[in-house]
C-alpha cells in the first residue's frame, strides 16, 4: 500500500502483547455525541463556509475493545460557491463517516488508527472531479502532545489526479487550570501532483469546559496557502488569519 501501512502493521506486531494486556482494563461500551456552533467552519485552516457560521452534530459508538465508529456533519458552501449557470453545483452539506481503533500504551502514551470518509451529497456537472475523499490515519500521543498522519487513497477534495496526498498534524493541548486548556497546532497539507496548492496551517487557542458537557473555545488560525489558489468566486481568501469561536455540548 504505502509506508504508512507498513508502519501500522509493524507497530501492531510489536505492540500486540501490550494491547492484549490493556484490553482487560478497557471501559464499558458507550455511545457519545456532540453538537457545536462555530462562526466559521475551518478545515485544515481553510474556510469551508465562506466566513459564515456552521452547525456541526456528531455521534460515535465506542466499543469496550477500543474499536469505534462514528459520523459527523456540517453545512458547507465551498462547493456551491463555485457554482455557475454553465456548471451548476448544489452540494451544501458535508457528511463524514469513520471507524478505527484506539488504545493506551501505559500511563502516558496512546495511539489511534482508522479510516475516514468525507462525503458531499449533491449534484455536479459533467467532468467535475468529485470531492469525496477517503483517508487512512494513524496517530501517536504522549500526554498532551500528538502526531497524526493522514493519507488519501482517493483524489483529495476535488483536486484532479491528487491520490496519495497527505496531511501531517502536530498538536499540543495542556490544561493549565481547572477547566481551562491551552490548544496549539501546526499542520501541513501536501496536495499530490498539484503544484502551488500545498500549504501549512497553524493555530493557538484556549478552551473553557463547563459542567454537563458544555464548552467554549476561542482560537486564532492562519495559513500560508497561496492566495491565487485559495481565493473563491466572491474574492474571499479562504486561508486568511481569523479568530474562531466554538460553542459546543457533548452528551
Amino acid at each position: 500500500m504505502n509506508r504508512c501501512t507498513q508502519w501500522i502493521l509493524a507497530g501492531a506486531a510489536v505492540l500486540a502483547p501490550v494491547l492484549q494486556a490493556s484490553a482487560q482494563d478497557a471501559p464499558a461500551s458507550q455511545v457519545t455525541g456532540s453538537v457545536a456552533v462555530v462562526n466559521d467552519y475551518l478545515f485544515r485552516g481553510l474556510s469551508q463556509t465562506n466566513r459564515k457560521p456552521a452547525v456541526q452534530p456528531g455521534i460515535e459508538y465506542d466499543h469496550a475493545s477500543g474499536w469505534y465508529i462514528g459520523a459527523w456533519g456540517s453545512n458547507v458552501s465551498w462547493l456551491s460557491d463555485a457554482s455557475s449557470s454553465a456548471a451548476p453545483i448544489s452540494s451544501s452539506v458535508e457528511l463524514d463517516f469513520y471507524t478505527g481503533y484506539r488504545g493506551s500504551l501505559g500511563a502516558d502514551w496512546s495511539y489511534d488508527v482508522g479510516l475516514y470518509e468525507y462525503y458531499y451529497p449533491g449534484t455536479y456537472p459533467a467532468g467535475f472531479t468529485r470531492p469525496y475523499t477517503t483517508e487512512a490515519y494513524a496517530s501517536l500521543a504522549w500526554k498532551g502532545i500528538s502526531l497524526k498522519y493522514s493519507h488519501a487513497f482517493t483524489n483529495l477534495f476535488g483536486f484532479a489526479d491528487s491520490k496519495h496526498s497527505a496531511y501531517v498534524d502536530l498538536s499540543w493541548n495542556k490544561e493549565f487550570s481547572s477547566g481551562w486548556t491551552f490548544n496549539s497546532h501546526v499542520g501541513h497539507q501536501d496536495v499530490a501532483n498539484t503544484p502551488g496548492f500545498s500549504y501549512t496551517d497553524w493555530k493557538v487557542g484556549v478552551t473553557r469546559a463547563f459542567a454537563n458537557g458544555y464548552s467554549v473555545a476561542l482560537g486564532y488560525y492562519d495559513t500560508n496557502a497561496a492566495r491565487s489558489g485559495y481565493t473563491n468566486a466572491d474574492g474571499h481568501y479562504l486561508g486568511r488569519a481569523t479568530g474562531i469561536l466554538t460553542l459546543s455540548k457533548s452528551f
